[in-house]
């Protein structure tokens, strides 16, 4: 009977992380794909603009959002399973009181402080955006976070009961209509009302409240209807757990969420603001410096975006898990949970990041046009899209944990690391002949490592928890990856490309997306991984979901 409940527990994480991550997947690519018709749209000016205000809005709206709806979901899921019904519903009330209050004090410093922070983003540098055109950038998007957070809070709670399909929904339509507001305000401001560049960015750039507002307006919708199974509308008996005590549970949940996901937008903003004074030192023009920095910090992220889905999806249904047994102190199930997820990662990220990296230059081609520039940002940069990966799951597990001291000396470290290294390394990559930007990439790669290594260290040391069962899995999957690069780079050699020519890119990418694909998951079902990984039951339901019922492993 155990054995069948563990069963029963696995397939559910594991189903539920297919659900999310899934749901994710499909809102970053079309995250990736409307970048192709912006970026067209706009241009390498309005693309650095837009960049610089959507960076500062992400700070801004993780600080008062990034930890409350996890926080919620940990608090709903440790109370539902102690029995605390009418205090997991008061807290649901009192996180959205505070997360109204946190976004107007978030909404009013990034409205006012604006113009201070376009003067610390720009610099001296003369002759490509202008201080007025970023500054309304940033007022812009500033009232999306008096939408976002709420939006937010009420996914928490819906997680906390494990249902993702609603929350996947609500982001779905976030991403839809907010891509839609920004194509056709980018377009009928710039093409159709001949609008400055400016003015046109302001406009498509609000189109992040736009598609918050409607997502709001359907997960509210949705729990007014599911109220009674979320005990939102029952009369239920007052439980000895006082507001304090939430409040302070909140917070205490929330900080270390935050920190981890502000830190990894800080990344971001201390390269956007070293690499534009740095290169300007160095004496590069406006128009290189602010296309590198512009495709370090965004464009070239916005590729990764399908990578990094990955470890949002499965952060969502991870924490929730890890909560309930830690509460039940079961730590050797703690154990298998972030072996499992970290197997998942490596499994899906690994094969995409190689392939994204070998064919950087079609790829940038495809979606943003042929820039030699670019391709090598790419190339490079992708990396980080997989370290981050791992990082969001090892730091998610420690915050699951309650390891909060942990998260913030590895977030620090990590983040001074970034910091310290950004500009020497960038001047002597210069020195050394290569691109600048390198140095700034290289510096980030080890702040995310260090946190990796010492997050990894610590829940050894104080949960005992053993890597053996991933590091086995390392070894197996040396031959399919092996076997893919071999495949890909074979095919690039015979397969003719123009490279400027975003079609020829595009069927190019396919071909040997495809054949690199489908050799590494052959490879990876025979020798077993994908059923070790996955579960063979759970493997099976995927390739009939994905087949129509047609094939099946059974």
């Amino acid at each position: 009977m155990k054995n069948k409940l563990v069963k029963a527990q696995k397939s559910s994480f594991i189903e539920g992380t297919f659900i999310a991550t899934l749901a994710i997947i499909l809102t970053k690519i079309l995250g990736m794909l409307y970048v192709i018709p912006f970026y067209a749209i706009i241009g390498n000016l309005g693309s650095s603009l837009y960049s610089y205000g959507y960076n500062i809005y992400v700070i801004f709206l993780e600080i008062s959002s990034a930890g409350i709806p996890i926080a919620i979901s940990k608090i709903i899921k440790e109370y539902n399973t102690l029995g605390y019904i009418e205090a997991k519903v008061r807290a649901y009330h009192l996180g959205q009181k505070l997360i109204f209050i946190i976004s107007i004090i978030a909404f009013l410093i990034l409205f006012i402080l604006a113009n201070p922070l376009s003067h610390l983003i720009l610099g001296d540098l003369q002759g490509g955006n202008k201080i007025e055109d970023i500054t309304n950038v940033i007022r812009s998007v500033s009232f999306a976070i008096l939408v976002i957070p709420l939006l937010s809070v009420k996914r928490g709670y819906l997680q906390g009961h494990n249902i993702i399909n609603v929350t996947s929904i609500s982001q779905i339509i976030e991403q839809v209509i907010r891509i839609l507001f920004i194509l056709l305000g980018s377009y009928l401001s710039l093409k159709v009302f001949k609008l400055a560049i400016g003015p046109s960015i302001s406009i498509a750039i609000f189109g992040a409240c736009a598609g918050g507002l409607l997502a709001f307006f359907y997960i509210n919708h949705s729990l007014k209807i599911n109220s009674h199974k979320l005990d939102l509308n029952k009369s239920l008996k007052k439980n000895n757990i006082t507001n304090k005590e939430i409040f302070r549970k909140i917070i205490n949940y929330s900080i270390p969420f935050i920190v981890i996901d502000v830190s990894a937008s800080l990344y971001n903003f201390i390269d956007m603001v070293l690499i534009t004074r740095t290169m300007n030192h160095l004496g590069y023009l406006a128009k290189t410096t602010e296309f590198v920095t512009s495709s370090v910090v965004t464009w070239s992220a916005k590729i990764g975006m399908i990578i990094n889905a990955i470890a949002s999806g499965l952060k969502i249904s991870l924490i929730p898990n890890i909560v309930e047994e830690a509460t039940l102190k079961n730590y050797e199930k703690v154990g298998h949970r972030f072996n499992q997820s970290l197997q998942l990662i490596i499994l899906i990220s690994l094969p995409m990041t190689i392939g994204i990296s070998l064919l950087s230059k079609p790829i940038w081609s495809l979606f943003y046009g042929y820039n030699e520039l670019g391709a090598n940002i790419l190339q490079f940069q992708i990396l980080t899209s997989l370290v981050f990966n791992i990082n969001i799951i090892a730091i998610s597990t420690l915050q699951s944990l309650n390891k909060f001291k942990t998260v913030y000396i590895c977030t620090f470290i990590g983040y001074l690391i970034n910091a310290i290294f950004d500009v020497p390394l960038m001047i002597l990559f210069n020195h050394l002949g290569y691109e600048p930007f390198y140095g700034a990439l290289l510096s980030t790669l080890l702040g995310t490592i260090f946190s990796i290594i010492y997050t990894l260290f610590t829940l050894k040391k104080d949960h005992q928890i053993k890597y053996h069962s991933t590091l086995n899995m390392l070894k197996k999957l040396i031959y399919p990856i092996v076997s893919m690069i071999i495949v890909v780079l074979c095919l690039s050699k015979i397969i003719p490309v123009n490279i400027e020519n975003k079609l020829s890119s595009l069927i190019y990418v396919i071909i040997i997306s495809i054949s690199g694909g489908v050799i590494y998951l052959y490879l990876t079902y025979k020798t077993g991984l994908l059923s070790e990984v996955i579960g063979k039951k759970m493997l099976n339901k995927i390739i009939k979901k994905l087949t129509l019922g047609k094939v099946s492993l059974d």
